[in-house]
This record gives structure tokens, sequence and C-alpha cells, in this order.
């Protein structure tokens, strides 16, 4: 039963469909897991027994009768803090929300669970979902997968955590500058962002409201493609019979390979060397202007991130991590004007790379430029926590800027990823690409 832990969610799921895993043996093995781990305290903010258990009997009886909901019908999954769950707590990583206790659940959670999946509980998190790193000195910073010195990123770092640590089959996490995947890459895990407002907000505890998503971390591509259906509430896209061959993948050279660190180079380089050996053509391309959304990026995610938490911040600063607390309070001063500005220039530049692009099957980069930085000099060192936030989130915030729908896959390097981007609502392209990918890459 041990095996069941660093199974995939599919593999879970098939194995319950033939018979040779029954729902409630499998919850059971994940929640002593759970409650026997040093590090689960770490991981997860609540777990949640005996809503696991009962979802567990109906998905064991649903079994027997060969009545499942979906291919996960009966595996037990986590969420990240910030999912609305009735009757249990959700305090989105903070303080200003401490004691806070919905009555119902996030829409995406109603949808997973009428697919049969089981919640285990509810994954620590970024302070309001407002760093890349995943350091949060206030609740709990979760740990890495391998290395006890530095951070799991995120901010759905969690999430990342119950899985690498084999605590869930699968986390539920959100992406507003690569928040699901650079804890997927730093974890060596699959990380899908999918396009805003392509799976429903409702419920969930915003960060920003124009550029959240949500989207799963999990073992392989198959497992993405089937949590997105059932996050989605409809049923998955046939991944099969993927090709990289003749598949057009650029990369953009003059921005997502800039100031690479060494390691997450070399993952790189093994990535398209992996692609070009099943067939993939690699071409190069370059963007000038698109060294400029940051110019004003960081005013159009403070002022959105404002409207939802200044009256909370403003009530009690003093609850927060002085670091999320300086990135966020300049949002109090952002114009309407200036919003609105930053937002049409913000279009221009998407229409122009989507011009640019559209001859690609996917855009290929590093998932971050950077490795985990050191846990404790984030916490003493004020520059190097700005700096590699900045860093680790270059690549995967130009996701969100342009709208796009992007996968992180693992190297086969430690804590580096590669990461295809595709069109906004190009899920289902980009999932059957990333089938094909990952074959390479294995």
């Amino acid at each position: 039963m041990q095996d069941w832990l660093w199974m995939t969610a599919a593999d879970l799921g098939r194995g319950i469909a033939a018979g040779q895993i029954d729902p409630i043996d499998l919850t059971e093995t994940y929640l002593a897991a759970i409650d026997a781990h040093p590090l689960t305290p770490r991981i997860y903010a609540r777990v949640t027994h005996d809503r696991a258990r009962a979802e567990a009997r109906a998905a064991s009886a649903r079994a027997k009768a060969k009545a499942r909901l979906s291919a996960l019908d009966g595996v037990p999954i986590s969420w990240k803090d910030l999912f609305d769950t009735a009757g249990i707590g959700t305090e989105a990583g903070t303080r200003l929300m401490e004691g806070r206790v919905p009555d119902r659940d996030a829409k995406v959670l109603q949808n997973a669970t009428a697919a049969g999946l089981i919640c285990l509980g509810k994954t620590h998190m970024s302070e309001i979902a407002f760093s890349i790193l995943g350091y949060n000195p206030v609740m709990g910073t979760p740990p890495h997968r391998s290395d006890p010195d530095v951070v799991p990123g995120g901010s759905s770092s969690g999430a990342a955590a119950s899985v690498a640590h084999g605590l869930a089959a699968a986390g539920i996490g959100s992406d507003t500058g690569g928040s699901v995947r650079v804890p997927a890459a730093w974890n060596d895990l699959v990380g899908l962002k999918t396009t805003h407002g392509r799976l429903s907000l409702e419920g969930v505890v915003p960060l920003c409201e124009t550029l959240d998503t949500v989207g799963p971390l999990c073992r392989s591509v198959e497992d993405a493609g089937l949590l997105l259906a059932a996050l989605e509430g409809r049923k998955p896209a046939d991944l099969a019979a993927t090709s990289l061959k003749d598949r057009r993948l650029g990369i953009m050279r003059n921005f997502t390979m800039d100031a690479l660190g060494p390691e997450p180079a070399k993952g790189f380089a093994n990535a398209v060397a992996a692609f070009e050996a099943a067939g993939a053509i690699i071409e190069d391309f370059t963007m000038p202007r698109i060294t400029r959304p940051f110019e004003f990026a960081g005013l159009l995610y403070v002022a959105d991130a404002w409207a939802f938490w200044g009256d909370r911040i403003a009530a009690a600063p003093e609850k927060m991590f002085f670091q999320i607390y300086d990135r966020i309070r300049p949002g109090a001063d952002v114009k309407a004007a200036d919003f609105l500005r930053a937002w049409r220039e913000l279009h221009e530049i998407r229409a122009e790379y989507a011009e640019l692009t559209a001859g690609f099957d996917a855009v290929i980069m590093p998932t971050s430029a950077v490795l985990p930085p050191n846990t404790e000099r984030l916490g003493s060192d004020r520059d190097y926590y700005l700096t590699e936030n900045l860093r680790a989130s270059r690549n995967t915030r130009l996701g969100n800027l342009m709208g796009l729908s992007a996968l992180s896959l693992p190297t086969g390097l430690a804590s580096t990823g590669v990461m295809l981007c595709a069109g906004p609502g190009r899920e289902e392209a980009l999932l059957r690409l990333g089938t094909a990918a990952e074959a390479a890459l294995s």
C-alpha cells in the first residue's frame, strides 16, 4: 500500500476501476502517512479526516457498483488554503483571515467532488499568494522535495510539498504569476497554468482577480488533463497518439533566456536536445518590446491586489510578513487612469505577441531562471528576497501577462523545469503536446 503514495493519480484511478484498490484503503493509507509524517504541520494547514473518510466510503460503494463518476473517482488530493471549504477554515496563508470558515465549497471543489475526488485537506501557501518563493514565516514555510535548506516555491508551496512528499496524489493550486509552475518545477512535478477565466474563481480567495488562475500540480501530464476536466466539470480530452515530429517550438532569445543560472540553463538545454531528437523543429525569435512589460506589470498586480486586501491590511498591517506588506502597499497609491493605461498597453503587447508566435505549436522556456533560494537568507536579507522573487517569476509571469495557457515539466535535472506556452484556451492542444514532450524527456 505504501507504493500507492507515489503513483500517479491516473494509475490510482485505474487501480480502483480494476478492483485492485479500494478508495477506503487508499484514503486511510494517505491519512496515516499524513498523520505520521514529521513535516505535515508545515505542509497541511488543516487535514480533513472526516470529510475524506466520508467521501472515500461513497467512492468505494460506487466502485463496487460499477458506477464511478470519473477516471479519478476515489483518488485523494490536497487543496491550497485559498479554496473555500464548507465548515473548514480557509485563511489564505495570512493572519488577516485567521479563523475564517466559509459555509460552502469553492466551485472548482464542488466540481471535483462531483467527479469523486477526495479532499484530504488544506495546504499552506505564501501569504495572500503574493510571493513565488513559498517562504511564509507567519503561517509556516513548507519543505522542499529534497533539500531542507531551500524554499519549495510558491505561492502553491504546500500543494507541491503534499505531492512531493507522498501526502497527496495531486495538489490544486492557483497561479497569478507562476504560483503553480515554479513550485512544480522546483519539486520536479508537472504544473498546469490554465487560461484566465477558464476555471471558476468563485469561492477562491483572490490575489489579483484580473490575472488569477486555478491549476493542478501532479506527477504526469495525464494527471493534469484529468484534473483539468474534473475542476471544470467535463469529460477529459483524449491525449493519446501525440508526437513532437515536425512540431514547431519557439525560443524567445531576448528575454526568457537572460541571466539563467547554470542548472536551469543545463536543464533547458537537455530538454531542447530531447525535443529535437524526437523530431521537433526549434526556432529562435526575438520580441524587443517584451522587455518592457515588467516596467508596469507591478502596478497591475499591486493595484488589483489592494482592491481586495487593502481594507483588511489597513486594519491590521502588523499581522503581515513585512516583505509581503511592502510589496502590496504601493497599490493604495495607484491612480485609476494609470491602471487603465497599463492594461491598454498590455493588450497591445498581447496582440503583438500573439501575432509573432502564431506559427508555433508552443513557445518554450526555462520555467524558472534560478534554483530554489536559501530559506534562512530569505529571512535575513531583504534585497536577496526581492531579487530572487523577481528572478524566479520572470518567465512564468510572462505567461500570465500574455494571457497564455502554460505547462511546466521536469527536465530530469533536479529542481529545473521546461515550460511550454500556448495561446489562451488551448489547454487541450498544449496537453497533447505536453504528453509527447514528457515522453521525449523520459
